[in-house]
């Protein structure tokens, strides 16, 4: 029993430290805000040493009556969920609080969306799937709406539920009918005694298109994207940091589980649909982000697009492709923290305006965070040799390995179109001189985090090996 807890003390340190931010801020009521941010702040951090302490005892452990596995993935993964979980508290921190934002809700809400990408990250069943899927999205749909004053804020809440609760149906749906071709919902059973005469079904392919819609509409790929430019746009900053980062790598655990672990005999039927998914992900992302004025709307597109490539990974359908897969997800994740880190700078604690204007002149207002933010999109970019370019490099030698090549090739095509959005803030933050812009005014602790997240991104193009060396290892490879 003691082991067993133990397996599950990452969740457990974040579950309680959510239930004490909660009486702690409402028993201090506005002086409680402060000490509910070290709160969970402290949990986090604890949390993350339990993932510390179990990374040298895993070898693919199963407790709970095998619904949770404890295996190098899941716990790579957890780690980085809750690094970024950590840093984005510190970039929202700086954001609401000259805004009187700042609430207990908001650290309980961001600890619950953690807590259920890491239950997500650890399933090893289909019914974990679905329970860590909904805490986690039942949380983000809170924090979305958080601040419904603003008309947008309320729109974007509402189309992120309604479409959310459809896309959970769908899976559920999907899952059920796993369910009664197969007759289990443990992952590892599924794997183990799906047949090919099962995967002729059509129940079957049916349920392989429920699920995979599924996916698909965690990650923000197309045709199931309709809610994230509304929900990057209406939401305030910081939950639009927290939904492009931490769910981004839950999401990919996600697939990671169902399709690349539970699903593998059904390769066959999931590979074109991925293909599609990721072509169009990838071209309406990059082609429709070329005409946004709004960078946060900007940053949307661009997270569909990447969110085609991520899947292009699982495509390849091999160890080395999975680990190029976890690879891009945490380095997008990386990347898409810093930025949006770059925006809540230039915010400063004036009224929000999202216009890439705000950009210009960057370059001589703050030359550092310049430097930063330059890193940031070039490796969003994929400009070598920063991080970015090793994600789509290690992606589509993979999928050349495996045979996709004309996919390969249109890879690189929407890369190169993809990279003129992001030089176009290069430009503007150094070739561009503007009516006078608003001074910066960085707070300590939001100039040092989004200084080494701009410096981790430039390490890890330096050094790729380090974090590839990892991914294979935690994919068995």
């Amino acid at each position: 029993m003691f082991y067993m807890l133990s397996a599950a003390s990452p969740e457990i340190v974040v579950l309680v430290t959510a239930c004490l931010v909660l009486l702690v801020d409402s028993s201090l009521r506005d002086r409680g805000h402060a000490a509910a941010y070290w709160l969970a702040q402290a949990g986090l951090l604890l949390a993350l040493i339990g993932c510390a302490l179990l990374l040298p005892r895993v070898a693919g452990l199963r407790w709970f009556f095998g619904m949770v596995v404890i295996d190098p993935l899941a716990v790579v993964l957890k780690s980085f969920v809750l690094v970024l979980v950590i840093v984005a508290l510190i970039y929202g921190r700086e954001y609401l609080r000259p805004r009187r934002w700042l609430s207990g809700e908001y650290f309980a809400l961001t600890l619950m969306v953690a807590l259920g990408a890491l239950v997500l990250i650890s399933a090893g069943s289909l019914l974990m799937v679905y329970l860590g899927l909904e805490l986690m999205s039942l949380s983000l749909y809170a924090l979305v709406a958080l601040h419904r004053d603003a008309p947008a804020t309320s729109e974007a809440a509402m189309k992120y539920f309604v479409l959310g609760a459809l896309a959970s149906g769908m899976l559920l749906y999907g899952m059920s009918l796993v369910y009664g071709v197969t007759g289990t919902l443990d992952l590892q059973t599924l794997a183990r005694t799906l047949t090919a005469a099962q995967t002729g079904q059509p129940v079957w392919v049916l349920a392989l298109v429920l699920i995979i819609a599924g996916v698909a509409f965690k990650l923000g790929t197309v045709p199931f994207h309709m809610w994230v430019p509304d929900v990057y746009q209406g939401a305030a900053t910081p939950v639009t940091l927290l939904v492009s980062t931490a769910p981004k790598i839950a999401a990919y655990a996600m697939a990671m589980r169902l399709l690349a672990m539970g699903l593998s005999a059904g390769a066959a039927q999931w590979s074109p649909i991925l293909i599609v998914l990721a072509v169009a992900s990838m071209a309406l992302g990059n082609l429709v982000a070329i005409a946004q004025s709004d960078i946060k709307r900007m940053l949307a597109y661009s997270t569909i697009a990447h969110m085609g490539f991520l899947l292009l990974g699982v495509l390849a359908a091999s160890p080395a492709g999975y680990a190029g897969a976890m690879f891009y997800s945490i380095v997008y994740a990386l990347m898409s923290l810093g930025a949006f880190g770059v925006v809540i700078l230039l915010a400063g604690a004036g009224p929000e305006t999202d216009r890439l204007d705000e950009f210009t002149g960057l370059g001589r207002r703050s030359p550092w965070f310049a430097l930063v933010a330059l890193i940031l999109f070039f490796s969003l970019a994929g400009v070598p040799p920063f991080a970015g370019f090793w994600a789509k490099w290690f992606v589509i030698k993979e999928l050349i390995h495996s045979g996709h090549v004309v996919v390969a090739a249109l890879a690189v095509f929407f890369s190169v179109i993809g990279a003129y959005y992001y030089l176009r803030i290069i430009r503007l933050m150094y070739f561009d001189v503007g009516e006078a812009a608003r001074p910066l005014a960085a707070d300590g602790d939001l100039s040092l985090a989004l200084s080494v997240n701009g410096l981790a991104i430039l390490a890890i193009g330096v050094m790729p090996g380090v974090l590839m060396s990892t991914c294979l290892r935690a994919i068995g490879h």
